[in-house]
């Protein structure tokens, strides 16, 4: 992939996103990343080494509530480099994406135009794998970030089409694909 993998996160985030009108359906593009980890169970021993999944959210600049990094890409990327752009802008971390989860509707009162008056919006989704967090990031005096639980993140999602994302996208899976036997989703 070779984008943004490695260096200091000196840059500042890129504001001339482009929306990537989807000419069919009259959509704006949007890229997200569900950023995870594994941690070591609390009460797990040094033989039972059971792992504990945990995604990474940030704060709203704009209200309550937390979510995933996202945002519009630029003419010269991917949907997948862009959301890996994203989780280092606004949230400072960088990783391997492991699996495109799919795509998820939602509604945006920013993106209500000609083209698409309902304000209709579509998400590309991936599963993100965090390799590395980084002490600086370009929006860090705007957003903080936080890992959590699948099931504190599900409570604390600010919008629901993220909670769908996360519950039937991530979950399913990652529940597919890794032993239950050494990973606890929560």
């Amino acid at each position: 992939m070779g984008f943004f993998t490695g260096g200091e996160a000196t840059a500042v985030a890129r504001s001339g996103e482009r929306l990537g009108i989807l000419i069919n359906e009259a959509q704006s593009s949007k890229q997200l990343c569900i950023p995870y980890r594994y941690r070591d169970s609390d009460a797990s021993s040094c033989e039972d080494s059971v792992k504990i999944v945990e995604v990474l959210m940030i704060n709203s600049p704009s209200g309550p509530g937390l979510l995933f990094p996202k945002g519009g890409w630029e003419n010269d990327e991917t949907d997948q480099q862009a959301a890996i752009r994203e989780a280092i802008e606004e949230a400072g971390v960088r990783g391997k994406i492991m699996k495109f989860l799919g795509y998820y509707q939602f509604k945006s009162k920013t993106h209500q135009d000609e083209c698409s008056p309902e304000g209709l919006c579509k998400a590309a989704v991936f599963a993100m794998l965090v390799e590395e967090e980084l002490e600086s990031w370009p929006e860090q005096n705007t957003r903080s970030r936080k890992w959590l639980t699948i099931s504190e993140a599900a409570d604390s999602c600010r919008h629901p089409w993220m909670r769908d994302a996360l519950i039937g996208g991530f979950c399913k899976w990652h529940d597919e694909t890794t032993p239950t036997e050494e990973i606890v989703a929560d």
